[in-house]
Parts: structure tokens; C-alpha cells; sequence
């Protein structure tokens, strides 16, 4: 019975044909060494552009850091779209909203055109801002201004809309008609 092997990071940057033992020696080539570099990078998820990055600021050459980043998105040992979902997912957990999302999208080097199909897990984003907005608000008075705006502009920095947080305000009852 074949069974057909499963692929790890390690198999793959150690032997991409499946034929032979993982070498017990230090690499000694640039190519080894930038599987290397990659391979201890990957323990976690990257986008294509931070495992770029990091093999460039590890010194690997640009065709090396071609191959390999190859290798890896062949494999999907890098899936930026996959990816991207889970920045979309943590921050929402977190309680930031899409402007926020979409600063840390960039930061990471998620292409553009991933962002929208991310962005989409962010349904239900009124009750996340209404649990902010009370806990923000909690034994102070919601007529008084100073802390409706301060409120406010605590919830824009995590990312929200002004839309978004005068329909929060509105919904809490701190909403002047302003």
C-alpha cells in the first residue's frame, strides 16, 4: 500500500524530490543556506513578501530568495490569501476594525488584491464596536461630550469609521444628533 507522503516545510527545503535523508551537516551552498534561513522563518506564517524580506536581510541573493520563496509558495508553505484571512481574523478577535486590519495588511505585505475577500470575514463588526463603546463609556455619563469624543477617538484608532462609530453612539444613546 503507497501511501502518499505528507509534505513539511522541512522535508520540502531539505529534499524537494522526497529521495533522500535530511543532510546532517551545515549548508554549504547559498541556495542550502537560504532553505535554511527560510525554514526556521517558517515555524510560524509569513506572507511572501516578509519571507523575501527576511532572506534578503539575511544576505541571500535575489535568485536564491527566488527559489526558494517559490519552493515555499509551491509547497503553500506560503499562502498570502490564507494569510491575509488570518491577520483579517486576529485583529477582528482583538477588537480593531477594518481601517485598522487594512494598516496591518500592508504593513505585512499582503497584496491589494487579497484584501477584499479578507475584509469579508469582518461581518459583525456592530456588535464588536458596541462592546467597545460601553466598556469605553462604563460609569460615565454618555450625554457628557468630552467623553462621547474621547470615546469616539479611541474607537477611530482602533480602525473604525466615523459612520460606524456615530451608528454606535446612536445605538448607546450618546448620540447629540451632532
Amino acid at each position: 500500500m503507497d501511501e502518499q507522503k505528507k509534505h513539511t516545510v522541512r522535508s520540502v527545503m531539505n529534499d524537494p524530490a522526497g529521495e533522500l535523508e535530511p543532510p546532517k551537516k551545515t549548508p554549504q551552498t547559498p541556495l542550502e543556506q537560504a532553505k535554511k534561513w527560510a525554514l526556521e522563518y517558517l515555524k510560524r506564517p509569513h506572507s511572501e513578501k516578509e519571507l523575501r524580506d527576511k532572506l534578503r536581510q539575511k544576505g541571500a541573493g535575489e535568485a536564491d530568495i527566488d527559489a526558494v520563496t517559490a519552493l515555499c509558495v509551491d509547497y503553500g508553505f506560503v499562502n498570502d490569501a490564507e494569510y491575509a484571512g488570518m491577520i483579517v481574523r486576529h485583529y477582528a478577535a482583538a477588537g480593531y476594525g477594518p481601517g485598522r486590519v487594512r494598516t496591518e495588511l500592508s504593513r505585512r505585505g499582503v497584496p491589494k488584491e487579497l484584501w477584499d475577500d479578507a475584509l469579508s470575514q469582518l461581518d459583525g463588526q456592530d456588535d464588536a464596536i458596541d462592546r467597545l463603546l460601553a466598556a469605553r463609556l462604563r460609569g460615565k455619563d454618555p450625554a457628557d461630550r468630552k467623553e462621547r469624543d474621547k470615546a469616539a477617538a479611541a474607537l477611530y484608532r482602533r480602525g473604525y469609521s466615523w459612520d460606524d462609530i456615530r451608528a454606535a453612539l446612536r445605538r448607546y444613546g450618546a448620540d447629540d444628533g451632532e
